[in-house]
């Protein structure tokens, strides 16, 4: 039971299918949508300039129908004609044709987004095979596709039928009309057949987006073996995950020791941690620490630091604070302000001893260092046990 319910599609695609199904072109589309959104837009656009295009046509047809004598026996005159007779056409109808590509251009926004796959346009012999032609025929898809186109032929016939069966004899009537009020006539009831179709399409509309959302996501599903299989193959191969680790801290490593001279100073303890220390004052709000190591890597910061003439002081409690509560570049703790100054100040006076001479600073022998900031103070390690977890 249990590997018949793993083999199962039951489980929603994860964001790494549907990105696949992307790329491969397969995104949720509704057709039903996409027409009714034209519909709307050539109803909208004719309302908006159909009085410009209808004047347009109406002296294109005037002129057209009058022609010149030369213009008859000289074929390059004709053919200029001919060529501004459909310049003009072209203009009549660009605002028209203009906001119906808009439209079809917008309108997948709605409803999958915007695509652009080379996928899709992948030759596929698969499709040519009739045996799937006729499997596809008879699919489920095929079947409510064909409710569908049912469904709107019965819509768009019923609602034009009520319509043109409420203004029968006003149809009827419109010969026995003078030209011009019989033409407003009729693209009155154009008007109101064309809302009336438009608003059966919304309906359908409204009822196949949220299925082909649906069918999408179903046709989509995952069996539980599926997502282990894509999470094992997302996590990979475990040592290739331990050294692309190891060498993200290689990485990481190398830029630190190459902060390492633009320290101040160097905190010690003096040969198991080493803490590289820097203040830019009013570029930085505290100092803040460039380079941390024990061991090995604290003997390598010191090495460097001497290379590039950096002070090194030996301050056991601070190095052992600094070591356990500030991160690499990040600002020290507040409690560690008052003895990193008493260090920074220090190298200062120092400095400035080394390039002008005067009085040779002291160094500092005992700093202010909190007892719960220092790992081997009796005050933290029992501050460390009450924090541990209760029986």
């Amino acid at each position: 039971m249990a590997e018949g319910s793993d083999l199962e599609k039951t489980e929603p695609a994860s964001q790494r299918k549907l990105e696949q199904a992307r790329e491969d072109g397969d995104v949720p589309r509704s057709r039903e949508l996409a027409t009714c959104t034209l519909l709307m837009a050539a109803g909208g656009g004719l309302w908006m300039t159909g009085d410009t295009m209808v004047r347009a046509l109406n002296h294109i047809l005037v002129t057209g129908l009058t022609l010149e004598r030369a213009q008859a026996y000289d074929f390059e005159l004709l053919s200029a004609r001919i060529a501004g007779t459909l310049g003009q056409l072209f203009l009549a109808f660009a605002p028209l044709a203009g906001i119906l590509m808009l439209v079809a251009a917008a309108s997948p926004l709605l409803i999958g987004g915007w695509l652009f796959s080379g996928k899709a346009l992948t030759p596929n012999f698969g499709r040519l095979n009739p045996l799937s032609g006729v499997t596809n025929l008879i699919s489920k898809n095929s079947l409510v596709e064909l409710g569908k186109a049912i469904g709107k032929a019965l819509v768009v016939g019923t609602v034009s039928y009520m319509v043109i069966s409420r203004q029968f004899d006003a149809v009827i009537g419109l010969g026995m009309e003078p030209l011009g009020s019989g033409v407003a006539h009729l693209g009155h009831l154009m008007l109101t057949t064309f809302i009336a179709i438009v608003g059966g399409l919304i309906l359908i509309a409204a009822i196949d987006v949220p299925y082909q959302l649906w069918h999408y996501a179903d046709k989509l599903k995952m069996t539980r073996q599926d997502l282990r299989q894509e999470a094992k193959e997302s996590d990979g191969n475990p040592e290739i995950k331990a050294k692309i680790r190891q060498q993200q801290r290689e990485m990481a490593k190398r830029r630190m020791m190459s902060e390492i001279p633009t320290a101040d100073v160097v905190v010690t303890n003096p040969t198991h941690y080493a803490i590289a220390l820097r203040y830019a004052d009013g570029k930085m709000g505290a100092p803040r620490v460039v380079a941390k190591g024990a061991d090995a890597v604290a003997a390598r910061i010191r090495e460097i630091a001497g290379e590039h003439n950096i002070p090194t002081l030996e301050a056991p409690p601070l190095a052992r604070a600094l070591y356990q509560h500030a991160e690499l570049g990040d600002e020290i703790p507040e409690a560690l302000y008052t003895a990193v100054a008493e260090v920074l100040a220090y190298v200062f006076q120092l400095r400035s001893f080394n390039k002008n001479g005067g009085h040779q600073p002291v160094l500092p022998e005992v700093l202010d260092v909190p007892p719960q900031m220092d790992p081997l103070n009796p005050a933290a390690l029992n501050k460390q046990t009450n924090l541990g977890p209760t029986p």
